[in-house]
């Protein structure tokens, strides 16, 4: 079998930052995958769920009511090595295209205050696994260290 794609990227290098892992087409459409690498891969913890599950919800509840993003978004969820997210967008995009509707997103996940949406037995299968402190914190790390100083090095992946 073919090593896929997001397997060829060397995590030995690779550092927090907001990337294109593939592009599909789909009939007439393309679908972007964004890698947002919140942590250095085997070189930094990774996240607890508690945190990327409050991450997740919060994200996915910021980026379907965003106003010129919503009807792009496909996808928002955790990589299950949980060192970032995966946020699939309808269009043919680059990094750049996307850098500031993330920092807005982790924006609003670092000052979020209140309930976390979806957070009850009614909406959510595992709504007691959530860390809301937490994910606060990991979210400003991201937006601060990452986010707001992006970088060309870091919106595309290191060769090797």
């Amino acid at each position: 079998m073919e090593k896929i794609a997001s397997f060829t990227v060397n995590h030995l290098v690779l550092e927090p930052g907001i990337y294109v892992s593939r592009k599909d087409r789909i009939g007439e459409e393309t679908v972007t995958t964004f890698d947002l690498r919140m942590t250095a891969p085997n070189r930094e913890p990774v996240m607890n769920t508690a945190e990327i599950h409050t991450m997740e919800h919060l994200g996915a509840t910021f980026l379907r009511n965003e106003p010129h993003w919503k009807d792009r978004v496909i996808y928002y969820g955790p990589m299950g090595c949980r060192t970032g997210f995966y946020l699939l967008l309808a269009g043919d995009l680059e990094s750049r295209d996307v850098a500031e509707l993330v920092r807005e997103m982790y924006r609003f996940m670092a000052e979020f205050t209140g309930e976390v949406p979806g957070a009850t037995a009614r909406d959510c299968g595992n709504y007691l696994d959530m860390n809301l402190p937490m994910a606060k914190l990991l979210a400003k790390r991201y937006l601060v260290e990452t986010l707001e100083k992006l970088d060309e090095a870091h919106m595309h992946y290191a060769e090797g």
